[in-house]
Formats: structure tokens, C-alpha cells, sequence
């Protein structure tokens, strides 16, 4: 039975500039009762979005939300929410943290003390109910937030990269003491959603896993996870489907046919050019051929989030192609692997010239100004007819760094200025 359900969801939002950006577009999907669904995608996907639309927090602009078949309007009465940071009241002990949901729900003092405390043991909190939590480490106020959210007995667990802001090892733990929480029915929640960057942590996790796209944010596709609990991630059939996970989100961008090609944007993602560099001039190394991902994350000792967005930028520029979850370093990568700083900056530049429409639109517009600069505001202010107000500034910051490398053009931090140097002016 589908305790969460929505139908054609899209959530459009009103820019300061008088612009609207569609988050959302179009996301039917179920969540049934019994069910621990992992959402992946991208930055800008929506993720965080559609969570909060489920909550109850964000309302439609189109579409609805349903919870056990009734419309969500306000709040939705059967979700608890765990975010990335525990977000606790400084002033307030783990046991009062713990308290605030039943203390909302009208219960008296005697049985919210004790449902806490009882939650707080089963957390593995025994002991530090009273402490507050400038006393704890990161990974016991995340317990915390996770105790607060459990307590008042959800129906859906809803969690918004709980794990992300944790080092390795006690992200793991806190990951694996939730998951036997699950297994064991040792908690009421039926339904878990979890919103997460990482691959193999949604493979580890999830009976489901929905893949967004973004710009706007549309899903891509589902995968069924059909392993058995506990998961050993060094098992073929494991790394066969994070395998898969990745080749699907590594697959080129869909222009949806409602949309203009022209006014389609390619999102630069979020990596400086040092990253790159670095990253071709290991992969060059490492790689003869074709190489797995996954394997590549491995050898170079780095979280398959945090890599992601670097292959993303390098196969944008034409350094790398990917297919099918493997990784191709190109002519141009090797070449650029190989070259000495100047002529890094040369190739560098012309993948940018040849490949990055946003680089090629700052130089038309600094080109056509009689002193060749424009305030990095009127980029921004662009940036907001296609993305929200902090990617618009993400994006001119990533612009501005590739564009600086290459020598494309310079900027003026004191005036907030784009400008082009008279080297490179056009005749």
C-alpha cells in the first residue's frame, strides 16, 4: 500500500527579477509501506525540494501529494525529517531536544520523558541525556536529531543527507546502526526516503533507487535493489550495480523536447580547474585504456561523491568520455596530461572556446562593451533567468576561475568587474 504518492508534481519558484525557475517538473512516483527508497541526482536536481514538498513544507505549484491517499495541505501529520546538520536547541539537554516533538504533540511531561529516554537508549545515547550539545561530537548530535525524529513514532522517514557532514567512520557506524534499527522492526516507521549524493551508500541502504536529472528536475529512472540485507560492498553483484547507478548519471543531459534548444544551459559543475588538472593528470596514470568508475574512486582514494563532479566537468570539456559506467581519457586528455603549464592553459582554452556556450556568451558581451568590462551582477542576473539565486553565483564563480586559467579574460574584485586584458581583445 502506497503510504506517499505524487502525481505530476512541479514546483515552479518566483526570482527576485521578475523570472521563474522550474525546480521540479512532471515526478510521479509511490513510496510503499515497507519500502527504504534512496533518491540520487545531481546539484540542482531538486532533491531537497521534493523532500520538503513531501513534508508538507513546500506547495505545489502544480501536481499534488498524497498521504495514504489524502492530499498533504500544511504539514504532513505521518513524516519525521532528518536533515544534514542535527539543528538542536543550544540551550536545551539531549533529553529536552528529544522531548520537543511530543511536547508539540500535547503529551504530558511523565510519558514524553519517557518515550525519550527510552529512544535515546535504543540510539545509543544511554548516559548523555543530560548533556547539551556543545558537549557531544558531531556524530552523537547527529543521534540525536535522528532520536528527535524517531520518538514521535513516524509513519516516513524522511532524511536529507544525514550522513554527509560525518567523517568516514562514524558516518558508517550511525548508517549501520539505522539500518539495523530497519531490518529489525525495532522502530514503527514503515517507510524510510533518503536523500543522498553518494551511490554506494544508496545501494547499501535502498530496496529502490530513484534517479533525478536536473534543469528542472525529472526522474531519469528507477532501479530495484534486490539484494539481500547485510550488503557486502565488495560483492560483484554490488559493484555491478553501483556500476550501472553511475553510467546512468553519467549519461549525457536530455533536452527535453518542451524545451527551446537554445535556451537550454549546460550547468558547469562545481570543481576549480586545479581539480581537474589534477584529476586527468592521475587518471593518465592510472589508465591505459578504459577503466571502471568505480574502480578509478578507489585507486585514487576518494569518495564516489566527491568524484563525480569532477568527471562531469572533465567530460564537458572533452578530457574523458563515459559510457556504460567507464572511463575513456580522450587524445586531448593525454595530450593535456602530458603538457607543460603553458600549453595546459592553451588546450585548456580551446575546449573552453569549443565547448562551453556560457564562456563564449561573457566574451561576446565584453567584446561588444567599448572598454571591454561588464560588473560580474549583469552575468549574474542572466544566471537567474535559468538557475536560483546561489547557483547563479556557483556558476559565475566557476566561470570566472576557468575563464582566468585559460586567459580568456580577468577580474577586478575591488570594481566587481569581467574585463578583457589587451592581449586578448578582438580586432
Amino acid at each position: 500500500m502506497a503510504i506517499i504518492e505524487t502525481k505530476n508534481l512541479t514546483i515552479i519558484f518566483d526570482m527576485p527579477n521578475n523570472t521563474r525557475i522550474t525546480v521540479l517538473e512532471d515526478i510521479s512516483f509511490t513510496l510503499e509501506e515497507g519500502e527504504f527508497v534512496a533518491i540520487l541526482g545531481p546539484s540542482g536536481a531538486g532533491k531537497s525540494t521534493l523532500l520538503r514538498a513531501i513534508a508538507g513544507l513546500i506547495t505545489p505549484t502544480h501536481g499534488e501529494v498524497l498521504y495514504r491517499g489524502k492530499l498533504v495541505e500544511g504539514v504532513n501529520p505521518g513524516i519525521s525529517m532528518v536533515f544534514q546538520s542535527a539543528a538542536l536547541f543550544p540551550w536545551l539537554t539531549v533529553l529536552e531536544n528529544v522531548e520537543l516533538g511530543l511536547k508539540a504533540k500535547g503529551l504530558p511531561p511523565k510519558e514524553r520523558r519517557e518515550k525519550a529516554i527510552k529512544m535515546i537508549d535504543l540510539i545509543g545515547l544511554d548516559g548523555f541525556e543530560s548533556a547539551y550539545p556543545k558537549e557531544l561530537s558531531g556524530g552523537m548530535r547527529q543521534r540525536v536529531g535522528f532520536a528527535r525524529a524517531l520518538v514521535v513514532e513516524p509513519e516516513v522517514l524522511l532524511m536529507d543527507e544525514p550522513f554527509s557532514g560525518l567523517d568516514i567512520l562514524t558516518a558508517e557506524n550511525l548508517r549501520n546502526d539505522l539500518l539495523d534499527l530497519w531490518i529489525e522492526h525495532k522502530i514503527p516507521t514503515k517507510s524510510i526516503l533518503l536523500i543522498t549524493h553518494s551511490i554506494e551508500e544508496a545501494v547499501y541502504l535502498a530496496d529502490r533507487v530513484i534517479i533525478l536529472d536536473r534543469n528542472p528536475g525529472r526522474i531519469k529512472q528507477e532501479i530495484y535493489i534486490d539484494l539481500p540485507h547485510w550488503r557486502d560492498r565488495d560483492d560483484e553483484a554490488f559493484l555491478r550495480l553501483v556500476d550501472r547507478i553511475y553510467g546512468i548519471m553519467m549519461g549525457k543531459p536530455l533536452v527535453p523536447k518542451t524545451v527551446r534548444p537554445e535556451r537550454y544551459v549546460t550547468p558547469l559543475p562545481h570543481v576549480r580547474v586545479g581539480a581537474i588538472a589534477g584529476f586527468i593528470e592521475l587518471l593518465s596514470d592510472l589508465v591505459d585504456t578504459k577503466v571502471d568508475i568505480y574502480k578509478v574512486a578507489e585507486d585514487l582514494q576518494m569518495d564516489v561523491a566527491d568524484i563525480q563532479p569532477v568527471i562531469e566537468a572533465a567530460e564537458l570539456l572533452k578530457f574523458i568520455d563515459t559510457t556504460g559506467g567507464d572511463i575513456t581519457i580522450t587524445e586531448e586528455g593525454r595530450i593535456f596530461a602530458e603538457a607543460d603549464v603553458l600549453e595546459k592553459k592553451q588546450i585548456f582554452k580551446k575546449l573552453l572556446l569549443e565547448h562551453v556556450p556560457f564562456i563564449q556568451q561573457i566574451l561576446q558581451v565584453l567584446n561588444s562593451k567599448s572598454n571591454h568590462r561588464m560588473p560580474v551582477e549583469f552575468f549574474i542576473e542572466l544566471l537567474e533567468t535559468k538557475f536560483s539565486e546561489s547557483e547563479a553565483h556557483n556558476q559565475i564563480e566557476i566561470a570566472i576561475d576557468w575563464g582566468r586559467y585559460a586567459e580568456l579574460f580577468a577580474y577586478d574584485e575591488d570594481s566587481k568587474e569581467i574585463y578583457l586584458e589587451e592581449e586578448v581583445v578582438e580586432s
